[in-house]
């Protein structure tokens, strides 16, 4: 994670333009006023930087929840900052100047608002859930070049190691997103998927809420899949493998193919570990055989004009709310010049939504922009409003 360690954090004049990046505004934390949010704009990304202030040192780094597409766009946005404010920098691991030349033009790397408004449906597609080191994903890229690949990845050193070899390789058929799979799922078009990959997730035994495969994974996995497309988890974990069978063998029908220690073409570095190791690795890959209707989602995340006083918004600090199949948790409560911003969860219980609402002069908007358009955030939208109302 890029950081700054700063003598002593100071704000700026807001709103501020350095080096073609825009500061736009400070929020800081209502119960903890050494905590700070600086809104930024680079490019099409746009983020918080967040300071933390202790007494000696403080620290300045990208904010995990508005995590931009670019990395090297919160590098540039931390050195701007830093030069605006005029801080004294005790010790940064941002470098000065890219140094990576495969990194520097990166086209392959795209936000979840990219697929949201213009989801790409002129070849197949392929879907790899957690790539990795992305051995097996850039192997499929390049033995598949008629064929669109999108990798999902948190991780993100992965995410540039695989951006790396995607400029190397010149690839062109081969996507990259840092976001939630699960709630991805939700927005990708009916009937256009060829593979969806799900090789070693982390198997979340204490919290098994946390798992990719579930069955509203696997029920979005049914409609986006072709006739004949397939859903393939490989796992090294016992748990898992017992866990994903019986959620599988759930459904009313299904079709699915059981393998133990089956050869691949391509194998991560753990797998090779594992396979010395003589562990046992299990593949449960089901087959969809149905033609699903075309993705049908109707509704907005438009806000009316607010009625309630901010001492109303500031006192939703730690409160939750619950309505039927989601929730709202008001995580942190935030003041700004111009009004209040919360800090957010909801959406469904087993994939939520985080994000901000600032609400400027009572007017309530989303940061860095609306959550994702599925049915259960446009309930938890609805619910959320009248919760605003009082």
């Amino acid at each position: 994670m890029p950081h700054l360690h700063i003598k002593k954090f100071k704000s700026i004049d807001f709103p501020a333009k350095e080096g073609g990046i825009t500061f736009g505004f400070l929020a800081t934390n209502h119960n903890n006023n050494a905590e700070h949010l600086v809104s930024v704009q680079v490019d099409e990304d746009a983020f918080f930087l967040l300071a933390k202030e202790e007494e000696g040192r403080s620290l300045l780094k990208s904010d995990k929840l508005t995590r931009p597409a670019s990395i090297y766009n919160v590098h540039k946005a931390l050195l701007a900052y830093a030069k605006l404010a005029d801080l004294e920098v005790v010790a940064s691991n941002v470098p000065e100047v890219q140094k990576n030349v495969h990194l520097q033009e990166v086209t392959a790397l795209k936000s979840i608002d990219f697929f949201a408004h213009n989801f790409p449906q002129e070849k197949e597609v392929r879907i790899e859930v957690g790539f990795g080191s992305g051995r097996h994903l850039l192997h499929q890229a390049a033995q598949n070049p008629e064929i669109l690949f999108i990798g999902i990845e948190i991780h993100r050193p992965s995410i540039e190691q695989v951006l790396k070899q995607v400029s190397i390789q010149k690839l062109d058929n081969l996507l990259v997103l840092d976001y939630d799979a699960r709630l991805f799922m939700e927005l990708v078009p009916s009937n256009i998927v060829g593979k969806i990959y799900v090789h070693f997730p982390v198997p979340w035994d204490k919290k098994p809420h946390r798992r990719v495969i579930s069955t509203s994974f696997i029920e979005e996995s049914r409609r986006i899949l072709k006739v004949g497309g397939t859903l393939e988890l490989r796992t090294d974990s016992e748990n898992y493998y017992a866990y994903s069978y019986e959620t599988f063998i759930a459904f009313h029908k299904t079709s699915l193919q059981i393998n133990k220690n089956k050869d691949i073409a391509v194998t991560s570095k753990y797998e090779a570990r594992w396979k010395k190791q003589e562990k046992n690795i299990y593949d449960v890959t089901m087959i969809n055989e149905e033609e699903s209707e075309a993705l049908q989602i109707e509704g907005s995340f438009d806000f009316d004009t607010l009625a309630s006083e901010n001492d109303f918004l500031l006192a939703l600090h730690a409160k939750t709310e619950r309505f039927e199949g989601g929730f709202i948790h008001f995580e942190r409560v935030f003041e700004i010049d111009a009004g209040v911003m919360l800090r957010l969860s909801m959406g469904s219980f087993d994939r939520p939504e985080h994000l901000y609402l600032v609400i400027e002069n009572t007017e309530p908007r989303y940061f860095p922009s609306a959550p994702l358009k599925s049915k259960s955030n446009l309930r938890a939208h609805q619910f959320l409003k009248r919760v605003l109302h009082g």
